[in-house]
């Protein structure tokens, strides 16, 4: 496993003391061994990774990572640019589209232009086994983003959190101990929960942006076509 060398650093130093991330560093290392588990070892924890701590200004929390071969890789609802784009990003695509008037590039599910943009994209669960959605769905990970919670909690800045899917849903207490923060929930973009109501039309990203624009905080471009260099 790949740990962050940011800001999260001293995060991970202090977390990997405790007794649950003992337990599972032990599952997600005896799950590698004995199956086949995404994202990659060394991308579990791309998110942390990609966007150091002090720059977070948007949160999004999915469920856990796509199941199916060469899909996952570390960041929520994205994967490798080569790799065909999924359903629940197709449906984050068009609602970006919906709310910007803009296009985007469905060919590339590549988030990382999110990530350097203060956007901590995770899931709930970082890992899964092949074809097994909700597989590693344990304890420990729960503990685990209590703790990721709590260590964001200490942000004296307003960050703005995303809630997809009920599995988000359910952190949304904790999030709000720092009163700071702000929540915005969505059913999960997946097509079986978006065409259901909750996804399309919700204005989350807009509202998200009018948000950081009010606490003086820069909007974020979500466009992957629009990209500055």
């Amino acid at each position: 496993m790949k740990y962050p060398e940011n800001g999260w650093s001293s995060f991970f130093n202090e977390v990997r003391q405790k007794d649950y991330y003992k337990a599972l560093e032990k599952f997600i290392i005896d799950a590698y061994r004995n199956g086949v588990v995404f994202p990659n070892m060394e991308d579990i924890f791309n998110a942390f990774n990609f966007t150091s701590l002090e720059n977070v200004k948007v949160v999004i929390f999915g469920q856990d990572p796509y199941h199916e071969i060469n899909q996952a890789m570390g960041l929520a609802f994205g994967v490798k640019d080569y790799v065909k784009t999924p359903p629940s990003l197709i449906n984050i695509y068009k609602e970006i589209e919906n709310e910007f008037n803009v296009f985007m590039n469905y060919e590339n599910g590549d988030l990382t232009y999110l990530a350097k943009q203060g956007v901590l994209l995770l899931n709930v669960i970082l890992t899964v086994e092949e074809g097994k959605p909700l597989s590693h769905d344990i304890k420990e990970y729960d503990l685990f983003f209590k703790d990721v919670i709590s260590e964001l909690n200490k942000a004296k800045q307003p960050i703005i959190f995303l809630l997809f899917g009920n599995k988000a849903k359910k952190y949304q207490k904790y999030i709000l101990e720092n009163d700071r923060h702000i929540v915005l929930c969505a059913n999960h973009p997946s097509p079986l929960s978006a065409n259901r109501g909750g996804w399309f039309n919700s204005g989350i990203f807009k509202r998200t942006n009018e948000l950081l624009d009010e606490n003086g905080l820069d909007e974020i471009n979500w466009s992957n076509t629009l990209i500055s260099h």
